[in-house]
């Protein structure tokens, strides 16, 4: 899900938590509780920390992963659950639709929650981790090229989408047979490629960041404000027309998952519901509190 890829320090725990997600349940359970030190790893990746910066990054961090850990996974779970009767009774677009609005909203209650000392940790960068952080960012830009093959032609576009949707429905689901192969690639043929107009977005997200960070050693409360800001309202700086295809494209999509809906067998949705009952274990696993205070692993 694309809305989980924001910009740090929050889109590091968000980034995480995707690909957690992405990777499987029993990698869940495994690298959440450790996630403190991967993320430690990734913010140094980005912005070259020094040591007090990589300190304070962990202090910032463990109070937002905590937080996240033992408040959030308990609700996500409840979310699921939810999610998980609406696919025992057919999933519909609407239900895409309200899977994706939930999910931009627990992206804004961590971005509310942590800005503050995001804000705080990148007052403190020098010209030189901009510059470090500016480099690292255009390794991400031309990694998404290449791995979207945003600037070939059409069917090479179409080709990974396909590829990427059949996988993605595969793991949900379980097996597809060849003719539901069939009948997903035909649908995805009316659903618009939307891979340049991300890459567009991204480099606007990344233009306002930079210009925010020009503000870091202004009056701390004000830079804090403006951060969240634009942490929460990560759409506002789209232009009308932008706005209108994102919002047609993921219309299109619910559209898609309807249709595979319709398609599975009595197999195929148990699969799924197996599938969002093992995360529903597992955030509520994670969420428990062992004798002593020390956390679930």
């Amino acid at each position: 899900m694309n809305i989980l890829t924001r910009w740090p320090l929050l889109r590091i725990l968000l980034c995480g938590i995707a690909l957690l997600l992405a990777s499987g349940c029993s990698t869940l359970r495994i690298g959440y509780g450790h996630f403190d030190s991967v993320a430690s790893w990734m913010a140094h990746d980005y912005f070259d920390l020094n040591p007090d910066q990589r300190d304070a990054f962990t202090r910032h961090f463990g109070r937002l992963h905590d937080w996240h850990r033992y408040e959030q996974l308990p609700e996500y779970a409840r979310f699921l659950e939810e999610m998980q009767k609406r696919a025992a009774r057919g999933l519909r677009a609407a239900d895409m639709l309200w899977l994706v609005d939930g999910l931009k909203q627990r992206y804004a209650q961590i971005a509310a929650r942590g800005a503050a000392d995001a804000a705080d940790l990148l007052a403190t960068l020098s010209p030189a981790q901009i510059e470090s952080f500016k480099q690292q960012l255009d390794k991400d830009n031309r990694k998404f090229l290449r791995e979207n093959r945003t600037e070939a032609g059409e069917a090479e576009r179409r080709k990974v989408i396909e590829q990427r949707t059949l996988s993605q429905l595969r793991e949900w689901v379980g097996p597809l047979s060849t003719a539901q192969q069939a009948r997903i690639t035909d649908l995805l043929k009316t659903t618009p490629l939307v891979d340049q107009l991300r890459h567009q977005d991204r480099l606007r997200r990344q233009r306002e960041f930079l210009a925010l960070l020009e503000l870091r050693k202004g009056e701390r409360r004000i830079f804090a404000q403006r951060l969240r800001d634009w942490l929460e309202h990560w759409e506002a700086g789209r232009d009308a027309a932008q706005a209108k295809l994102f919002e047609e494209s993921w219309k299109k999509r619910a559209e898609l998952y309807e249709a595979v809906d319709r398609m599975l067998t009595a197999t195929q949705r148990n699969h799924l519901l197996d599938r969002i009952q093992d995360y529903i274990d597992d955030f509520r696993e994670l969420a428990k509190r062992r004798s002593g205070g020390a956390p679930a692993r």
